[in-house]
């Protein structure tokens, strides 16, 4: 599966808001130099995070944009589905009974990418801005944690 950089910039974008704005609005200008993305770019996904809720907008001098609502509930799901980024890794089409077959049948492992394409929208919905910023990734404590708890337990024994 692969998530454009639709997706990914957009989720980048909130990110640095979230961990830079304190209250006070940013200019997405800066969060552009910051992130190294295209400021028309970041213009147009934008809108689409206004039109999603997930951001409001702050006009005039000091002005830029705030987060609609707190970084812990902001899922990061919620992120990528306001920039019209399908999360899926099968070639069919969302809610068509056609199957991506030229025969218009399903494929061979259609079940194995569904179930993919569903384990990564829930992982998706479990992680939120503030988990993002704040550096609390599922995984991440035991990948750090793992070899030194290893060592413990064999030094234990």
């Amino acid at each position: 599966m692969k998530l454009t950089t639709k997706g990914r910039y957009a989720v980048m974008a909130m990110a640095d808001l979230a961990r830079h704005s304190s209250g006070s609005p940013v200019a997405l200008a800066e969060i552009a130099d910051r992130q190294e993305i295209s400021l028309s770019y970041l213009e147009q996904l934008f809108a689409k995070l206004r039109r999603g809720d997930l951001v409001k907008s702050v006009r005039g001098p000091g002005g830029g944009y705030l987060l609609s609502r707190d970084a812990d509930d902001i899922r990061i799901s919620d992120v990528i589905l306001a920039v019209d980024e399908p999360i899926k890794a099968t070639r069919c089409e969302l809610g068509s009974p056609k199957g991506c077959m030229p025969s218009s049948g399903r494929c061979i492992t259609h079940d194995l990418w569904e179930g993919l394409s569903h384990h990564i929208q829930l992982y998706l919905g479990s992680v939120s801005l503030g988990d993002v910023i704040g550096g609390r990734m599922a995984g991440k404590q035991m990948a750090v944690d793992g070899p030194a708890r290893k060592a413990a337990a064999l030094a234990a024994d």
